[in-house]
């Protein structure tokens, strides 16, 4: 029934303003082309003007009313992050000012130089210093924003310090698997032939492997606030792409080729939530490429906490190899509870 409304409501609006065209033709045709071609000219020149400043107005409001509710009005919680915020300002001031002069100058030209009997064109089709100037000014920005892009790109998917925490992320449709190495540091490696999520193993790991007897599985992420970080990141199925809005950083996720990315992390989740202003927050991970029906369900959840809740949370968890060992091994015999009623009744 909305559809037909919605469908009545346009062949109106098409009527209406077939409507006033016609209107505004035989208008034309009573007043004379000539004199209404230079009255619809000044009101158009002067709704030019008018446009710019109503235009310019309203980016402004929307910013006042929409800023907070952008990543840029909640601060980089990484290092690495506050330096793609610096660059990210540097282009925004960079294409403002000139979004704001070539805008300005667009909607004046339109009303100044506005047709008249009276002002003739002038050709100006060519000229070498001019076209020499607006190609080399801009080629110079835009090769050191570039170069900005490249030296933070290369600082964060450079080798992480020694000391960093390691932990692993795969994606596969439509969720994150995160592993922690234990006490040894080290993750166990993977094989994936043997992966199989009925029996407790959806990485594939290699539990002949002594180094990943200790390795912890979860579903969210824990990182100690302060301590660099070392993402080891995996795909399953399709191409996925570990996204941290928060952090200002996203690496692909890419089946057989695991990447890496590095960071610092600057504020504990509860801490967040204080300069946020919402008890609810919490840091996503989210995927940044499209990877199927399922892709905008796929979250993940950062905790970002000190390294005393970070071990009493690791304390808790038990290794995924015990987990699996525990369920393969076979169920105990249940002992006999008739045998001695039996004995001591015949003595």
């Amino acid at each position: 029934m909305s559809g037909y409304f919605i469908l009545a409501i346009l062949v109106l609006a098409f009527i209406v303003i077939f409507q006033i065209a016609k209107a505004s033709e035989y208008v034309s045709v009573l007043k004379g082309e000539e004199q209404t071609f230079q009255q619809n000219n000044r009101i158009n020149a002067f709704l030019f003007l008018v446009f710019l400043v109503l235009g310019l107005a309203g980016a402004y409001w929307c910013n006042e009313l929409f800023y907070d509710r952008t990543l840029l009005g909640t601060p980089a919680a990484s290092e690495h992050g506050e330096k793609i915020d610096f660059m990210m300002w540097i282009t925004l001031a960079i294409t403002g000012l000139v979004f704001l002069l070539t805008q300005i100058l667009l909607f004046w030209f339109a009303y100044k130089y506005q047709y008249t009997e009276k002002r003739q064109a002038f050709y100006y089709p060519h000229n070498n210093k001019l076209e020499f100037l607006w190609t080399a000014v801009p080629a110079i920005f835009l090769s050191v924003l570039v170069g900005f892009g490249l030296y933070y790109w290369f600082g964060m998917t450079k080798d992480a310090p020694k000391d960093a925490q390691i932990v692993e992320i795969t994606g596969k449709q439509f969720n994150w698997m995160v592993r922690y190495p234990g006490k040894d540091g080290v993750l166990g490696r993977k094989n994936y032939r043997l992966t199989d999520a009925s029996n407790g193993n959806a990485l594939g790991v290699d539990w002949e492997d002594a180094s990943s007897h200790d390795d912890i599985e979860a579903t969210e992420m824990h990182l100690v606030v302060g301590k660099t970080v070392k993402l080891v990141i995996n795909a399953q199925d399709v191409i996925h792409d570990v996204g941290l809005p928060h952090f200002r950083m996203k690496m692909d996720a890419v089946p057989g080729i695991p990447t890496t990315i590095w960071f610092t992390p600057k504020y504990t989740t509860e801490e967040m939530k204080k300069i946020t202003g919402n008890k609810d927050f919490v840091y996503e991970i989210s995927c940044d490429q499209m990877c199927g029906s399922g892709h905008y369900s796929m979250k993940g959840i950062i905790v970002v906490e000190t390294q005393d809740e970070y071990n009493r949370w690791l304390a808790e968890k038990k290794p995924q190899y015990l987990t699996v060992k525990e369920a393969a091994a076979p169920a105990a015999p249940a002992a006999d509870t008739t045998a001695r009623p039996i004995a001591q009744a015949i003595n």
